[in-house]
């Protein structure tokens, strides 16, 4: 389709009356990223200054005058250590709890919207050239899309930290049991012996809750969070004041779109263990999970994940499931049997050179890499 794409720069209160254009968007997407609609956006507005917040819109005009949303990338201004103090846009604007650095595009013009955010990132003398994107999936057509927007903007990408994200593709002949076996692999037999060995101990249930419902359960998400070592070292969410308001205005809202889902494995009518999920688009994404450490022995958060993937089937699994598992973590400790490469990325824009943003990556990549070597490193 030929079409004029144009870039124009919402505030955050204007682009929170956009929900319904965004959600014909997502369904319209190469990939749709929660973390980029507007409820993501209000919600991070509580740790991150407004002011911060860069949400680039692009509109396709057609033919009858009538505009439509077509692509969409929350950023933020920062400039700290990790930066290398220098200014830079970064993506997500909440990389500790969101799990994509990727813009949301119509799959009719990816190139095309891609190339022209870019362009217009160029093009503005008050924004900064270099792009931080610490959680950049790095296949699929959306990469493609920035891939080809590099090359024609003059543009390069470069990637430091990489690995491997645990996600579920399931296919058109797959049930529960297929999958697992397909996914597990050699460790499938012990992994369903450890499963269902919990039912030894006592009445396991398991519960799956969306809208009111999983607003109302959070609260007691984030008490059992806080009865672990997370609340004994202060890093619960429970404990950070700032960190809870994102997580319940989030919450809140998402569940009014009924995006939010809360499920909870149960051993005698007492919780174990509870994952925070988003819908998108016909995906799913997990975002938080809490357990009780005092049942460590039943491994919850596995025996959740492998519950979780039975309702999934149950129920008819999403068309693609995203771990949010981040850098440094065991693929292998996770059911799900798909792999998507993901990286750190820095994006120098146009005639943008190698400067402070790239430094600061490169030194945090060797230091990462000289202290697991020091970890791993046997006595002698």
């Amino acid at each position: 389709m030929n079409a004029d794409i144009v870039i124009r720069r919402a505030g955050v209160t204007d682009y929170a009356e956009l929900g319904t254009a965004f959600a014909e968007l997502a369904r319209r997407a190469v990939e749709p990223n929660p973390a980029m609609s507007p409820d993501a956006v209000s919600a991070a507005c509580l740790l991150v200054p407004e002011e911060q917040i860069i949400v680039l819109c692009a509109w396709r005009s057609e033919a009858l005058g009538s505009d439509s949303l077509v692509g969409v990338w929350a950023l933020r201004l920062r400039r700290d250590w990790r930066s290398g103090f220098a200014s830079v846009l970064s993506a997500p604007l909440v990389p500790l709890y969101e799990v994509s650095s990727a813009p949301v595009l119509d799959r009719d013009d990816a190139d095309d919207i891609a190339r022209a955010m870019l362009r217009h990132l160029a093009a503005s003398g008050d924004l900064p050239k270099t792009l931080a994107l610490p959680l950049l999936p790095m296949e699929g057509p959306g990469f493609r899309a920035l891939e080809e927007a590099c090359r024609a903007t003059g543009s390069k990408v470069t990637t430091y930290e990489a690995w491997e994200r645990p996600v579920m593709v399931a296919q058109p002949d797959d049930d529960a049991e297929r999958y697992l076996r397909r996914a597990l692999g050699s460790g499938y037999k012990k992994r369903m012996q450890q499963f269902r060995s919990v039912g030894r101990s006592g009445a396991v249930s398991f519960q799956r809750k969306r809208r009111a419902a999983a607003q109302e359960a959070f609260g007691t998400f984030l008490a059992l969070e806080a009865a672990g070592w997370k609340g004994a070292a202060g890093t619960a969410i429970a404990c950070l004041p700032a960190d809870a308001a994102y997580f319940n205005k989030l919450v809140e809202l998402l569940a009014a779109q009924d995006a939010l889902q809360l499920d909870t494995l149960l051993l005698d009518g007492q919780p174990i263990a509870m994952g925070l999920l988003v819908d998108s688009a016909g995906t799913r994404q997990f975002l938080k999970i809490a357990y009780d450490e005092t049942q460590g022995r039943h491994s919850p958060g596995r025996t959740l994940a492998i519950a979780m993937l039975q309702a999934d089937f149950t129920e008819g699994p999403p068309a693609f499931f995203d771990s949010g598992a981040g850098e440094g973590v065991d693929a292998g400790t996770y059911v799900w049997g798909e792999r998507r490469p993901m990286a750190n990325a820095i994006v120098a824009i146009g005639s943008a050179m190698f400067g402070p943003a790239q430094a600061a990556a490169l030194a945090r990549m060797w230091l990462r890499r000289l202290r697991d070597r020091r970890a791993g490193a046997k006595p002698v």
